[in-house]
């Protein structure tokens, strides 16, 4: 079980790295500048993460957070903001021409080296990558920039899952998490797709850096495991007051209704009422979107007054009737439990008279 164990936490992050580099390198290859090869050198943080990790955590995860995810983030959202800040991306058509030719040129190489019937070898395999690297390169750039963000929302979601869990986060709450992260991470992507390919916004690079800089906030919400775990509350708790109570007793949820208010839907709901206002903008998809976030903002703070309304109503249960016995959050009171451990007593006491044994007197009466 251990070795599974490691061999996960090592295949994911090995996952982590190589997506990042593919990222550096397309950057380097629009900006044709090899500088950029060093944002290669964020991978050594998650490098000194994954050791740390095996050493001291036999590879399991931390509690209520996860660095290897975060540090995934900080390698590759570079990448991403530079690739979309590019001012001198190449139109498909003109890219789509190009690739058509580096084609047609590999199909006369495919001609020449069969018709020379030789001997497959190294320098074959080693010009057959080149070839294959090429025509990647030649590729469309929105469409490798689309294809980047997609692998990343699937990496991260694919990732969290494999990662050994800690001892603070269930199977059952993993799961529910990812489902959470499917969700959020189909309406990151609709955001950045439908908001970046606008014409308003393209030619307007402060609107694009504040797109991305939402869209980064956004990503935080992936290392956190708070949406899920449940706090157990001690009894002491009631006797602090409605604040205490209600933030022990519904803190998943209200992390929960945070994340969406101020990470994601919030900043969303507002970017889109931004670009319709001000810039504007007003498509179908927009104002769709826009009412999406707008219903989901409401329904949190909806569910957030019936969490309010349903914590005061059990205290002043609790005042009303204090000599109720009653559990809370799982763990049965103190009178219930003197209760049930006097009437398991009863149960378990035998008395004297009724018991089978008979005593044999020595000296029987005739």
């Amino acid at each position: 079980m251990e070795g599974l164990v490691l061999l996960n936490a090592l295949a994911t992050r090995l996952l982590f790295v190589l997506h990042s580099l593919v990222g550096v390198w397309r950057v380097t290859e629009v900006k044709g500048e090899p500088r950029y090869w060093l944002l290669a050198l964020l991978n050594l943080f998650l490098f000194l993460e994954t050791v740390l990790t095996l050493k001291f955590k036999r590879g399991r995860g931390y509690k209520w957070f996860s660095p290897a995810i975060f540090l995934y983030l900080i390698n590759i959202v570079p990448s991403l903001w530079l690739l979309q800040m590019h001012g001198e991306n190449q139109h498909c058509s003109v890219q789509s021409e190009e690739m058509s030719q580096n084609n047609s040129r590999k199909e006369d190489v495919n001609q020449t080296s069969i018709s020379s019937e030789q001997a497959i070898g190294v320098s074959d395999i080693i010009e057959t990558a080149k070839v294959f690297v090429n025509n990647l390169s030649t590729v469309c750039e929105t469409v490798w920039t689309l294809g980047l963000h997609q692998t990343f929302l699937l990496l991260l979601i694919i990732g969290r899952w494999l990662l050994p869990i800690g001892g603070t986060i269930t199977r059952d709450q993993l799961s529910e998490l990812l489902l959470m992260f499917v969700g959020t991470a189909a309406d990151i992507l609709e955001f950045t797709s439908e908001t970046l390919e606008l014409e308003k916004v393209k030619n307007n690079p402060s609107l694009v850096c504040a797109i991305l800089v939402i869209w980064t906030w956004s990503m935080l919400q992936f290392p956190l495991d708070l949406a899920v775990q449940q706090v157990v509350c001690p009894l002491s708790v009631a006797s602090r007051g409605f604040l205490s109570q209600f933030f022990c007793q519904c803190s998943a949820d209200l992390w929960n209704i945070g994340i969406s208010i101020f990470i994601q839907d919030g900043p969303f709901l507002i970017l889109r009422v931004i670009l319709m206002t001000h810039f504007q903008v007003i498509n179908q998809m927009l104002v769709f979107f826009a009412g999406k976030n707008f219903l989901v903002v409401a329904l949190h703070l909806y569910r957030l007054v019936v969490l309010a309304l349903g914590v005061r109503a059990s205290l002043q249960h609790r005042s009303e009737d204090p000599k109720a016995e009653h559990s809370y959050q799982g763990e049965p009171s103190e009178s219930g439990r003197r209760h049930y451990e006097e009437d398991e007593s009863k149960e378990l006491a035998i008395p004297l008279q009724a018991s089978p044994v008979t005593s044999q007197d020595p000296h029987p009466t005739p």
